[in-house]
Formats: structure tokens, sequence, C-alpha cells
């Protein structure tokens, strides 16, 4: 199970801007991949879903909600887990060497 304590209360202000979504209809397939998707297959899938985010209103908003709950799985504003790891990484490492 994910650790949800990095998630927003469960107040409207929080939520909001996903009812402004470009994906809101679209169903989660499309942002999700199945298990064992790999190579080709995925990264079409991938930039199917890049290009419904890059037409998003929300975007910023979808990219800072996944960057501060370290959304682990999915494309989120615009990028993939892996996009998402390589984001944080600096700032993890910066966290670890001034600790």
């Amino acid at each position: 199970m994910n650790d949800v304590a990095r998630l927003p209360g469960a107040t409207h202000e929080f939520w909001q801007w996903q009812s402004r979504a470009a994906c809101r209809d679209l169903g989660s397939g499309r942002f999700f991949h199945p298990v064992g998707e790999r190579g080709g297959d995925r990264e079409e899938r991938d930039a199917a879903a890049k290009r419904v985010c890059a037409a998003c209103p929300v975007r910023t908003a979808c990219l800072e909600h996944a960057l501060r709950t370290r959304e682990p799985f999915g494309v989120w504003g615009g990028t993939t887990e892996e996009e998402r790891r390589a984001l944080l990484s600096p700032l993890a490492t910066g966290a670890r060497a001034s600790a």
C-alpha cells in the first residue's frame, strides 16, 4: 500500500483542479500502464498520454501534485514516473547533503 501521508486533505480546494483536467473523462488506461507493458507499447501509450497533457489547462497543478505526493505510477502533468523520479532526484540529493 502507498504511504498516503503526503496527500492533501479531503477538502474541495485541494482537488478542484482535477475537474478541469483534459483527462477527466478519458479513463485511466491511457495514463497507467498495464502489468508487464514494456518497450514500444509503453512508449506509444506514454506519448499518447503526454499529448493529452500538452493541451491540458491544469498541467502545472497536476505535475505539482504528482511531485508533492511522490506519485509512483502513471503519467501526471505530462511526465512519466521515471521522469518525475529524475526531477526529484536532485532535490533528494540536496536534502541529504544538507542533513
